[in-house]
């Protein structure tokens, strides 16, 4: 519960991703006077360059019983989608060795168990945005996804299996005729999937408007401000930055991704966070793409953008500062290239790379910390795009209300 005698009448959001701004615009709905601080700047750290996808259906604990099979491969294949660089790093091998533990059935089922209600609420949130005024579309499928054979599909269609078992609805249809309805596939990819329910955006254009709606009601947005440390005193909490005057709040958001660590470790949140850094690049297709493209046993994603193809992939475990590495793009394309046709894969434009918050359990951090006034939200994994709206809101409620919302009771940070 909010511990001030009034309710709050001001808030610092630390993050200016998609999961910070929604907190800031839902905190707005409730009449909060909101800063939004950001050490680069708006969408500059994993919301930019993801592949977009509002995919709840999908929106699963990272770490399932595949991993024991799958990890110990990845440990011996440098191109492997899952990399970890081979270096002496104990928090990391501590993190892993967590992150293994929950890769059993009976934790994966518990996890999306918790998950399962967040997810349901996904798609309505971002409806809930855009009918207020933030300037953005969202699009809707279907997702096509792609196979080499019937039997390489079996993992995945389970998984859907499981995720309908808890709850949603997804509903997956063979596509008997994929290459004249997508002809971005070659012949290799045999056997395909369309996916309905989802929907996907241009992430980096979507949360500038999201940005932009946060300032036209009064808000503010400060780039360059890399936050130093927070500081209680009888004028509220002072968010004290590396490069300007401190700015005084009633309460404070820490939404800063894989960062998240520094500055939430000391106020109780003893989750370990590692970024699982994602990179992405465009190409041009010789047809225009019409839908998102997924192949599950290259664990690769890939979704319309701006007239060319965003591909994606990778799960890398480095810091989130590390330079881009030109292996994981290459090792991608090599992934893709037997399944792609019509298009090319040479000139690649937007090549990029940014830190997914994970989590050993896969579930996000949200709610109080044990500082009065300071809450976090953060660590969704691969899913801070789609379930980000839906934290805001929930967020905003307890910050206001001081009562937790049943959909975010399983994400204490202080578990």
């Amino acid at each position: 519960m909010y511990p001030r005698a009034t309710a709050p009448r001001s808030a610092v959001i630390v993050g200016a991703g998609m999961v910070g701004l929604a907190t800031a615009w839902h905190l707005q709905e409730h009449g909060l006077h909101v800063t939004v601080l950001d050490r680069s700047g708006v969408a500059a750290g994993a919301s930019w360059g993801n592949a977009g996808w509002l995919t709840p259906g999908m929106a699963m604990p990272l770490s399932d019983p595949s991993l024991w099979s799958y990890g110990a491969k990845a440990l011996l294949d440098p191109t492997a989608p899952l990399h970890i660089p081979a270096r002496l790093d104990p928090q990391l091998w501590s993190f892993l060795a967590r992150f293994a533990a929950h890769a059993t059935p009976r934790a994966w089922s518990k996890a999306m168990a918790a998950l399962t209600p967040i997810d349901q609420m996904a798609l309505e949130a971002f409806d809930e945005l855009t009918a207020a005024g933030v300037d953005s579309v969202t699009r809707k499928g279907p997702f096509i996804i792609g196979f080499e054979s019937a039997a390489q599909s079996v993992p995945f269609t389970k998984e859907i299996n499981h995720v309908e078992a808890a709850g949603q609805s997804v509903p997956l249809v063979e596509m008997p005729d994929a290459q004249a309805k997508v002809p971005q596939l070659s012949d290799k990819v045999s056997t395909v999937y369309a996916m309905e329910g989802q929907r996907f955006i241009e992430p980096g254009p979507f949360v500038q408007a999201l940005a932009d709606s946060v300032l036209a009601r009064g808000g503010r947005i400060v780039s360059g401000a890399e936050v130093q440390s927070l500081r209680h005193g009888p004028a509220g909490i002072a968010v004290e930055t590396y490069a300007s005057d401190p700015v005084t709040a009633d309460v404070v958001v820490l939404a800063t991704g894989a960062w998240l660590p520094k500055l939430a470790k000391p106020l109780g949140v003893r989750t370990l966070v590692r970024a699982g850094r994602g990179y992405s690049f465009s190409v041009a297709t010789d047809e225009p793409a019409e839908f998102p493209i997924y192949l599950p046993a290259r664990r690769v994603a890939c979704t319309p953008y701006q007239g060319r193809l965003r591909i994606a992939g990778t799960m890398e475990f480095r810091g989130p500062d590390e330079p881009l590495q030109t292996g994981r793009i290459q090792a991608i394309l090599d992934s893709v290239r037997p399944l792609f046709t019509n298009m090319d894969l040479e000139n690649l434009q937007d090549i990029w790379v940014g830190p997914r918050p994970v989590t050993p359990d896969g579930l996000p951090l949200i709610g109080a910390t044990r500082s009065p006034g300071v809450f976090v939200a953060g660590g969704h994994g691969m899913w801070g795009v789609v379930l980000g709206p839906a934290t805001g809101k929930l967020l905003a409620e307890q910050i206001v209300t001081g009562t937790v919302p049943e959909q975010i009771r399983p994400f204490d940070p202080l578990r």
